[in-house]
């Protein structure tokens, strides 16, 4: 496994957020980085717009030689700006068209071919060394894979219930659903995600690990503010 690389300043901090969907993953880690002046990236985005390219050229996502085989051909920028993080698929903003239910589908298929998780972790590092003051990376597999040298490490959890409610929220028009199935989908998405053999969704076991079930956002991104407070006083 490679090392974290070299942070370009010595207070600069990586900070790896992981955890399934629904958990308040996005929501805490940009309002943190907001809040401690650091860069931002959400991994996922990554791993979701491969997907739209795919679909969008006609690769067969769950034709695994495909995906491989056409994994390098797209490229992929990634805004870290907490305040307005962007994501571009060969110059076009695919912000929006990534968080369809189509896309939201057909990502665990993709994310599990291992030379799209190669080519994609090597980016997310990339992304992380060039951030001068630090960084907040949130995904499935930062802690564990990505950058296992993190500063500090945070596994956020819920309840299916909880997870499912706050998800239901984020859709609308066409793409709504109803909290039972929006459940039904995120247990499917755990479990294929938990299950693959390259980089699957897991807990670092120096992580630590933060219910959100019954807290409010502003609880969350308080708790892992001073999380990181005391990590940076600690150093």
């Amino acid at each position: 496994m490679e090392a974290t690389p070299a942070r370009t300043a010595q207070a600069a901090v990586i900070v790896a957020i992981d955890g399934p969907s629904g958990t308040g993953k996005s929501s805490t880690s940009k309002a943190v980085a907001a809040r401690l002046g650091l860069s931002y990236l959400d991994t996922g985005a990554q791993y979701r717009a491969m997907t739209w390219w795919m679909i969008s050229n006609g690769v067969d996502v769950e034709d695994t030689a495909a995906v491989a085989t056409a994994a390098a051909k797209p490229v992929l920028v990634s805004g870290t700006d907490p305040a307005a993080p962007t994501i571009t698929v060969d110059g076009v903003d695919a912000a929006g068209p990534i968080r369809t239910q189509e896309v939201t589908a057909r990502v665990s298929a993709v994310s599990a071919v291992p030379e799209v998780r190669t080519l994609i972790t090597a980016l997310q590092r990339e992304i992380a060394a060039a951030a001068p003051l630090g960084i907040v990376v949130e995904g499935r597999d930062i802690g564990t894979t990505v950058l296992p040298d993190a500063d500090l490490k945070i596994f956020l959890t819920a309840s299916p219930e909880a997870r499912a409610a706050r998800r239901s929220g984020e859709l609308t028009g066409k793409e709504a659903t109803d909290v039972a199935t929006t459940r039904d989908a995120l247990i499917k998405r755990d479990a294929a995600d938990s299950g693959r053999k390259t980089s699957p969704l897991a807990k670092a076991a120096d992580a630590v690990e933060v219910d959100t079930t019954d807290l409010t956002l502003q609880q969350v991104i308080e708790c892992v503010v001073t999380l990181v407070e005391e990590k940076r006083a600690a150093r």
